[in-house]
């Protein structure tokens, strides 16, 4: 049996109610007053109920706010790099009492999530937390955009969760909770476990740097994101089609599991990338694979923002550790996969792989060189494609 890396603050702290102790919170969640969350609030609160966002148990109040924007760092001094927020409107906030409980509906079906006491209530700029998590206030910025469009009044407080969502019946096949990806783990008798963050069908590139993380780790943790993403992305269950015949055919299936979280997509870059690190030390791993352009979007950060920003940070922020992996290409001149640091050929003979490219050339029916994706994986999204163009 392995030891396996402790949870970001020591311990899973799970929120999510079952039993006799859920059904007495639901009949008592009858009798509260109802606030609606939006899909990222809701995607936020699963992760706390099933300990992924530990060692938070509840949405931030105003301390936590603004040190996690200013210095990355909750007001106990708990690392922390994104705000974890509830906003309602100013009109709704007057109608809610510091000491109150609420109950929190999914706005997309209107059941109950979970309920929160609400011990703060507090005002924020929304330009000062984006400029510090996005390093960008251009609502262009799928991130930016949701904050500016929150309510304007936040709402803080400790959380009993109710549900895990439509996410373990759609999802039956890859969702998990870190429960249950640490037993997996150490069942297999793994102690050093490689995640590969996943929003796009794995091209190439990413075969290539998972294969390198194999070499040095004893396992491949392919985590895809199964909440919500911006328009023109590819749906999970195309994502997961896509891996799950690359595991059968080109990795070794013993040391390759594939799982998904619920959670949505902010493309906060730098500061995303350390959020995925806390909530894969969460659920297990002990490296998180950092290639190029982790969690970005458009050219907001540069290519290797998302490395540097972990060599800003105090040392002892952070367990989980991140492997770094270089601009990875197919070379014509080597007929293989390689990287400026194992390639002395020049950028003509190169072919730079990247997720948008391969969505532009599906999406445009263009012919797709082989370099780009194996055939079993193009002939997926060549299939999904034909169904929506």
């Amino acid at each position: 049996m392995s030891k396996l890396i402790l949870p970001h603050g020591g311990e899973l702290k799970l929120l999510l109610l079952k039993g006799e102790v859920l059904k007495v919170a639901l009949h008592k969640a009858n009798t509260l007053k109802k606030i609606r969350m939006t899909t990222r609030e809701r995607d936020d609160l699963i992760m706390m109920g099933i300990g992924a966002f530990s060692p938070l148990d509840g949405f931030m109040g105003k301390a936590d706010w603004k040190g996690v924007c200013d210095e990355m760092k909750m007001r106990d001094g708990t690392f922390w790099p994104i705000p974890i927020t509830l906003s309602v409107t100013k009109e709704e906030a007057s109608r809610i009492k510091e000491g109150q409980e609420v109950v929190l509906i999914d706005d997309e079906n209107n059941k109950p999530m979970g309920s929160m006491v609400v011990h703060e209530k507090y005002e924020i700029d929304k330009v000062h937390e984006c400029k510090e998590v996005f390093k960008t206030v251009d609502t262009q910025h799928p991130g930016v955009a949701k904050v500016m469009a929150q309510g304007e009044v936040n709402l803080g407080g400790p959380l009993k969760v109710f549900s895990e969502g439509d996410y373990p019946e759609k999802f039956k096949s890859i969702y998990a909770t870190p429960e249950e990806t640490r037993h997996f783990f150490k069942e297999r008798g793994w102690k050093t476990i490689a995640v590969l963050q996943l929003r796009n069908p794995m091209h190439r590139s990413h075969e290539y740097i998972a294969k390198i993380a194999l070499e040095i780790c004893d396992g491949l943790f392919i985590h895809q994101l199964i909440g919500k993403l911006k328009e023109g992305d590819i749906p999970a269950e195309v994502r997961v089609k896509c891996v799950d015949v690359l595991i059968e055919n080109y990795f070794p299936k013993d040391r390759v599991v594939q799982k998904g979280y619920p959670l949505e997509m902010r493309y906060a870059g730098p500061r995303e990338a350390l959020l995925h690190a806390i909530f894969r030390q969460n659920y297990g791993a002990t490296h998180l694979i950092v290639g190029r352009d982790h969690a970005g979007t458009g050219n907001y950060y540069g290519p290797f923002e998302a490395q540097e920003i972990f060599d800003q940070i105090p040392s002892d922020a952070l367990t989980i550790k991140p492997l770094k992996i270089d601009w990875t290409f197919y070379c014509y001149k080597c007929g293989n996969m390689a990287s400026p640091k194992t390639c002395p050929h020049g950028e003509e003979d190169h072919l730079i792989l990247s997720g948008t490219l391969l969505r532009k050339m599906l999406a445009e029916g263009n012919p797709m060189p082989e370099e780009i994706s194996r055939p079993e994986v193009l002939a997926i999204l060549k299939k999904y494609y034909s169904t929506i163009t």
